[in-house]
């Protein structure tokens, strides 16, 4: 019975003590030192981003470039009436680049504006001319190219220099979409 009671009180020999464990320490020192490091490139990263200028910033100084005023351009969300002419068009439906899937198509409605400076005639003799650049620089484009708000922007702006690489009196200044359906 003594032996019985031993053996029990005794703690086992191999088992060791967790605030003795050197290898623990070192790796709460290693991981604490990457978060660290972590912590600071991600606070680099979001000081560089924040130093980038904004889209409004890079408008205006494009602005005063163009008008070569020196004082302040303000920039307001409304458009103005003297902004320039509207000029709508028909509706488009055109095929779309062929991927690995079924035959897709787009139907689109737009409306140009172009200077004030422009001649209404000009556009109207040009029509076809500016429907063909549209409707081709819609066949060369993916589904995916224009399932995205960059890729309906990049669209307007291919649109615009498409269609003023052969304007004489005056130039597209947007391209507004009534309608974009994309099948």
């Amino acid at each position: 019975m003594a032996d019985e009671n031993q053996m029990e009180v005794q703690p086992p020999a191999n088992k060791v003590s967790s605030a003795k464990n050197p290898l623990l320490t070192i790796l709460v020192v290693i991981n604490t030192a990457v978060m660290g490091a972590v912590a600071y490139f991600q606070f680099m990263s979001h000081q560089k981003l924040a130093q980038t200028p904004s889209i409004s910033d890079v408008v205006k100084a494009e602005m005063k470039k163009v008008s070569g005023e020196e004082g302040e351009v303000e920039l307001t969300g409304e458009a103005r009436i003297d902004d320039g002419k509207l000029f709508p068009l028909e509706g488009f439906t055109a095929n779309l680049a062929q991927g690995d899937g079924p035959r897709r198509f787009v139907r689109l409605n737009t409306v140009l504006k172009f200077s004030k400076e422009s001649n209404e005639e000009e556009f109207k003799r040009r029509k076809a001319q500016i429907r063909d650049s549209i409707i081709t620089t819609l066949n060369g484009k993916r589904p995916e190219d224009l399932l995205s708000v960059q890729g309906k922007s990049f669209l307007k702006e291919e649109i615009k220099a498409a269609i003023n690489a052969f304007l004489v009196d005056g130039a597209v200044i947007d391209v507004f979409y009534v309608s974009f359906q994309i099948n």
